[in-house]
C-alpha cells in the first residue's frame, strides 16, 4: 500500500474524516450525493459498502487515489445486500482479489448467486435497473464470510469493526462500530440522511420492513454510544443522539400516516401514497439551489414516498393477519 501524504488534494468525491477514515461518493447512476462508501485505511484496509455495479470503477479509482492498490485491500463489508449498497460486490471483489467479503448470514447466498436477487430487482425496476444499478455479478463463495448476531473484522493493530444484527429495514442488515473511533456505520437502519437539509427520512421498503424490529435496532444503536453516524445515504453526522431521536420520530410519524391512509383508502396504494405525501412533506426542508435535482430524483426512486408507503402497508397487513390468526386460535381453544 502506497502512503498518501496529507488529507488534502484528493479527487472530488473523497472526504477525509480523520483517524484514517475516508468517505467516498460512489456516484450512483453518475450523480453525486446518493451513495457513500467508506475506507478505513489501516494495517488491514477495509471498505464499508461498495455501492452499485456501476459504481465499482469509481470506488476502485478512489481507493487508488488513497494509496490502496489491488492487492492491498483486506476486507469488504456490506451492511445489507440491496443493490444500492452491495450491487457492486462481485465486481469490486474481482478488482481486489485478496479481500474477504463480510455480510450477514441471511444475505451471503445472494452474493454468491445473485440470480434470484436480480430477477426480483428486474420485476421492481424494469428498464430503470440498468441505469440505476447495473448487473450484480457473483462473488466467489470461498471468499464470503457470513456473520450472525455479531461479528468482528480485524483492522490491524488491535482496531476492529464490530458488527451487530440490526433488522427492520431488511432481514439481512447489520450495523458496524469502529472500536477506535466510535464511528457507527448505520446502513439504512436510521433511514436516509440529506446533508443539504440535515433531515433524515425513513427507508421502509417492502417486503422486509418491520416497525418493531426497526425500533429495536435504533435502541441498540442508542446503547452503543457512538461518536459519529456514518450514513450510506449520505455522509457522516456528529449529532448522534439528536439524529437517533429524529429517526424514531420520523418512523412513528410515517407509520401513523400510512395506517390512517391505508384504512381510509381501502387498500388503494396510489390513493394512500398521495395522502401520505401530503401529510409528511412539511416535515422536510426544501433543497437549496445548489443541490443536484437529478440526485434528488434518484433518491426519491430509491426510498421515496411510494416505496415507504408500500413497505409500511405490507407490514401493517402482515400484523393484521397475525392478529386474526391469533384470535382464531384462541376461539378454537375456547370451543374445545
Amino acid at each position: 500500500m502506497h502512503e498518501q501524504a496529507g488529507t488534502t488534494g484528493f479527487p472530488s468525491g473523497i472526504t477525509a474524516l480523520g483517524e484514517e477514515v475516508y468517505a467516498i461518493d460512489t456516484r450512483m447512476a453518475g450523480y453525486p450525493g446518493i451513495t457513500s462508501s467508506y475506507l478505513i485505511r489501516t494495517e488491514r484496509p477495509c471498505v464499508v459498502e461498495v455501492g452499485t455495479a456501476g459504481s465499482a470503477p469509481v470506488l476502485r479509482d478512489a481507493l487508488a487515489a488513497l494509496g490502496v492498490e489491488a492487492h492491498d485491500l483486506a476486507t469488504i463489508v456490506v451492511t445489507h445486500i440491496h443493490l444500492d449498497h452491495a450491487g457492486g460486490t462481485g465486481d469490486v471483489a474481482a478488482m481486489f482479489p485478496n479481500a474477504e467479503i463480510v455480510v450477514h448470514e441471511r444475505g451471503a447466498r445472494h452474493l454468491a448467486d445473485p440470480a434470484r436477487l436480480m430477477n426480483s430487482a428486474k420485476m421492481v425496476w424494469g428498464d430503470n435497473l440498468d441505469v440505476l444499478f447495473g448487473e450484480m455479478h457473483p462473488t466467489e463463495a470461498a471468499r464470503i464470510r457470513a456473520v450472525a448476531e455479531t461479528g468482528t473484522v480485524d483492522l490491524g493493530a488491535g482496531r476492529r469493526l464490530i458488527g451487530h444484527y440490526t433488522p427492520g429495514h431488511a432481514k439481512h442488515h447489520m450495523g458496524l462500530v469502529d472500536s477506535l473511533t466510535g464511528d457507527l456505520y448505520v446502513g439504512d437502519a436510521l433511514g436516509v440522511y440529506n446533508p443539504h437539509t440535515c433531515d433524515v427520512r425513513p427507508a421502509t421498503p417492502p417486503p422486509d420492513f418491520d416497525m418493531d424490529a426497526a425500533l429495536a435496532s435504533l435502541r441498540l444503536f442508542g446503547d452503543i454510544g457512538a461518536r459519529r453516524l456514518m450514513f450510506s445515504h449520505f455522509g457522516a453526522v456528529e449529532t448522534v443522539e439528536e439524529m437517533l431521536d429524529r429517526a424514531r420520530e420520523e418512523l412513528h410519524a410515517w407509520v401513523e400516516a400510512v395506517r390512517d391512509a391505508h384504512h381510509s383508502s381501502s387498500g388503494d396504494l396510489d390513493h394512500a401514497v398521495a395522502m401520505v405525501r401530503e401529510r409528511v412533506q412539511h416535515r422536510y426542508r426544501p433543497l437549496p439551489a445548489e443541490a443536484s435535482r437529478e440526485s434528488a430524483e434518484v433518491m426519491e426512486l430509491l426510498s421515496g414516498v411510494e416505496s415507504n408507503v408500500a413497505g409500511i402497508a405490507h407490514w401493517l397487513d402482515r400484523v393484521a393477519a397475525d392478529q386474526r390468526e391469533a384470535t382464531a386460535e384462541k376461539t378454537e381453544k375456547k370451543a374445545e
